[in-house]
């Protein structure tokens, strides 16, 4: 897969990675997953389209409030020859036209405390100052339909709003799996399942531990050869 980024500007990194094959990891118990999936802040689109490649009966919707960032969703879902509809504009705002059955994101989490970056860009890609996580439990809850799943990675130092935010808007706490940088250091991301209307018991997966003697773990390495991805940097 072909996927076009901007040369000055945020890019896709293996936190994408871990949570695409965190969602194959969870749906691969439905046979032929089908429905409406939205990639909110789909960016250059990589994980949407990841995932409607995986899953050809899946619609893929996606959502992007940078200009820039459009045009690279689409060019790339042109380009790797997958349909998909794209909402322009601040995800809080848009009135969405229909309900869906999945929800996906790798959203910006960086805490607004935190030492920012000069360039726009990366400050609205990286940084949670206008992108809320409990605004955006509140907004994925009401466009998810019953029975509705939410994917999305997170800074795992919050962890404990994670876990009552999903609670206060409704969500059941379905599955975590926690990435490490090395096996002998504390987990830096979290992945999460979480589902409208449900009871079910969480489940923990075996963490992803993702570096070994100096390069990258075999399971990693495994990982990024099945998504097959290449990267070509450009100006619009």
């Amino acid at each position: 897969m072909i996927i076009y980024q901007p040369i000055n500007g945020y890019c896709y990194n293996s936190d994408t990675y871990f949570l695409y094959n965190f969602i194959l990891s969870n749906l691969e118990k439905f046979k032929n997953p089908k429905g409406e999936l939205l990639d909110v802040g789909s960016g250059s689109g990589i994980l949407g389209l990841l995932l409607a490649k995986e899953f050809n009966e899946v619609s893929l919707n996606q959502v992007e409030i940078q200009k820039e960032f459009c045009f690279f969703s689409s060019k790339n879902a042109q380009i790797n020859k997958i349909k998909s509809f794209l909402y322009e504009g601040n995800f809080f705002e848009l009135d969405f036209d229909k309900k869906f059955d999945y929800i996906v994101s790798n959203p910006p989490f960086y805490h607004h405390n935190s030492i920012k970056s000069e360039n726009e860009n990366l400050k609205i890609a990286r940084y949670n100052t206008n992108f809320s996580l409990d605004s955006f439990l509140k907004k994925a809850s009401t466009i998810l339909k019953p029975q509705g799943r939410l994917f999305f990675c997170y800074d795992v130092k919050q962890i404990n709003d994670i876990m009552a935010l999903l609670k206060a808007n409704k969500f059941n706490l379905e599955a975590l799996q926690f990435v490490h940088p090395f096996s002998h250091k504390c987990a830096n991301l979290i992945l999460v399942y979480a589902k409208k209307s449900s009871n079910s018991l969480t489940s923990i997966l075996p963490p992803v531990v993702m570096f070994e003697n100096g390069d990258y773990t075999q399971a990693v390495f495994d990982l990024f050869a099945k998504a097959s991805t290449h990267s070509i940097k450009c100006e619009i």
